[in-house]
């Protein structure tokens, strides 16, 4: 199927420049495109993540993807989706983030031969202000410029001069990267329509109308209830699995609304469209099954994460689930229990209604303890204590790092052994 296709069948398709000429050179020909990122921060969210799906598409068709990490835009800042002018960051600190963006692209395009990061710091730090305001400058109106919805929508709390301009460097680059690497495609969120079209104006004013030079965006993904994607209680839901365990990450995933899980497997997994259509039956047959959030977080955390994550974290979910957590290592304890209610202990052995009320402060005293021990509603390292003279060794498991606590068959508590 081609690519254009594809990406329509799965919602994935906001705006073209032009349909039918995008589709012909995709069908005819290996076709480089690119979607950039500016270094803003050291690890991508999953709401950067969409954009990148489809270059990612792209590649697996056949494609040539270009990753363009904006050293040089990222320096002044993209108005696009914000109300106010950003704070603009160290050159130091665009670096340290720089290094970040990339090692995760490598991750999720591999290293092989049909895929290239660059950076527009390469080519925009050697243009003067005079060859910029010459060459470039001369060509944009201002009237038009107010115009794109990223300005427009600035107006109003006010713009500098800074940002104004980001469109004109955006548009460079789709114009050094045709011009030096026949990129014909550039890719974005929806916010980026603007920019984009700016690029291939630019393109056509330069190189003569018949430059086939395209832009494709992606909709803003919404969840059923309205809310934007990838937005939690806790907030954002990171790449970079010191932000967010692979357990949390996987822990997302699953945990969709029926509602949206379809729409989530098309956008997110390189699944077929009759293996999509299969578990789409299974949320309207057997719901309560969750075949299709379980099939998604494994195929997100493994594109993202890697194999042995999702191993991980089914680990973790299965061993929470039954309360036999003395089967997890001491990694998927740290994962696992992120959030749970958790005190600081000595390695020193003790009494376990001692430890209980006054070691860890999880019984308010020592009457309620003994009556949970004797009630075997207490289980400490998955093992049901109902003797109250009972010793706590906090050394013996997981290292000697951890005691896990479970009262009934929900309350955890977690005690990290200094």
């Amino acid at each position: 199927m081609n690519i254009i296709n594809d990406l329509k069948w799965r919602g994935a398709i906001n705006q073209q420049t032009d349909e039918a000429g995008l589709k012909e050179l995709t069908e005819n020909q290996s076709v480089s495109l690119y979607c950039g990122i500016d270094p803003t921060g050291d690890s991508m969210h999953i709401g950067h993540l969409i954009p990148f799906m489809i270059l990612k598409r792209f590649q697996l068709a056949g494609h040539h993807p270009y990753v363009v990490v904006g050293g040089g835009t990222g320096a002044i800042g993209d108005p696009s989706g914000k109300n106010s002018e950003r704070v603009l960051q160290t050159m130091d600190q665009v670096k340290h983030n720089e290094d970040g963006l990339n090692a995760q692209m490598h991750k999720l395009f591999g290293s092989d031969e049909n895929f290239s990061i660059v950076n527009n710091y390469d080519w925009l730090s050697k243009l003067s202000l005079l060859d910029f305001l010459r060459d470039y400058g001369k060509l944009f109106s201002v009237n038009t410029m107010l115009n794109k919805e990223v300005v427009a929508s600035r107006l109003e709390v006010g713009i500098s001069y800074t940002e104004f301009t980001y469109q004109i460097l955006q548009s460079v680059d789709f114009l050094h990267l045709y011009r030096a690497e026949h990129v014909q495609l550039q890719i974005g969120g929806a916010d980026q329509w603007g920019n984009i079209t700016a690029g291939t104006d630019l393109i056509h004013r330069l190189e003569g109308n018949e430059a086939k030079a395209y832009g494709l965006t992606i909709p803003l993904l919404l969840k059923a209830d309205g809310t934007k994607f990838g937005k939690t209680a806790g907030g954002a839901v990171w790449l970079n699995p010191e932000k967010t365990s692979p357990y949390e990450f996987y822990q997302f995933w699953i945990n969709q609304d029926d509602r949206d899980v379809v729409k989530y497997l098309k956008y997110f997994t390189f699944l077929s469209h009759e293996e999509i259509d299969a578990l789409a039956e299974t949320v309207k047959t057997a719901p309560e099954k969750r075949e299709a959030q379980r099939r998604l977080a494994e195929e997100v955390t493994e594109f993202v994460h890697g194999k042995a994550a999702v191993v991980e974290a089914e680990n973790i979910t299965k061993a929470l689930f039954t309360g036999e957590v003395q089967k997890l290592s001491a990694d998927e304890i740290e994962q696992g229990f992120k959030g749970v209610p958790s005190a600081d202990v000595t390695a020193e052995k003790q009494n376990i209604v001692l430890w209980l009320v006054d070691a860890t402060k999880f019984e308010s005293s020592r009457r309620q303890a003994r009556e949970d021990i004797k009630n075997g509603a207490i289980r400490i390292n998955g093992e049901k204590i109902t003797d109250v003279d009972a010793e706590i060794d906090p050394s013996t498991a997981f290292d000697g790092k951890f005691v896990i606590v479970r009262r009934g068959k929900k309350r955890y508590f977690l005690a990290r052994v200094n």
